[in-house]
């Protein structure tokens, strides 16, 4: 703060001593030490003050920063959803749209007309149905009623 040597400190004391007097003195330097701490108080307290309208500030920076990322961050999921969700439908609609027209490929023909004769179309009549494969038969062993009583 100031740069106050001692021998200055000793020339304000006589100074103050000559101009006060020595019955007043001790008051007088009481009173200045009391003024001089609630000075000094108030400093700290305009400098805490600051610090933490500093720190309010930094803080509010962060939060800012951290709100930004977020909404990036939420923006990015949802394109990536959405991106999901067309590369989903798009192969399943066209695998619905294949399937459609195998049924309509596959479906059974109208009935032949009143004339009796054969269609004219074999695409046209359906087809049988796929028959289920059969089920592997397990080989049974029978052991001789020897090879038990052994």
């Amino acid at each position: 703060m100031f740069d106050v040597s001692f021998s200055e400190l000793m020339l304000i004391g006589v100074i103050a001593l000559i101009v006060i007097g020595p019955e007043r003195l001790p008051k007088v330097a009481r009173t200045v030490g009391h003024l001089l701490g609630r000075a000094q108080r108030y400093v700290n307290e305009v400098k805490s003050d600051i610090e933490r309208e500093i720190d309010l500030k930094e803080i509010g920076d962060i939060k800012n920063q951290m709100q930004d990322a977020a909404r990036s961050v939420e923006s990015s999921m949802q394109s990536s959803v959405s991106d999901l969700k067309a590369a989903v439908t798009e192969p399943t609609d066209h695998l619905r749209q294949a399937l459609d027209e195998a049924r309509e490929a596959l479906a059974p023909a109208p009935p032949p007309a009143a004339s009796g004769d054969a269609p004219a179309d074999a695409a046209a009549t359906p087809l049988p149905a796929p028959e289920a494969p059969a089920a592997p038969q397990t080989a049974t062993h029978t052991v001789p009623s020897s090879e038990k009583q052994a």
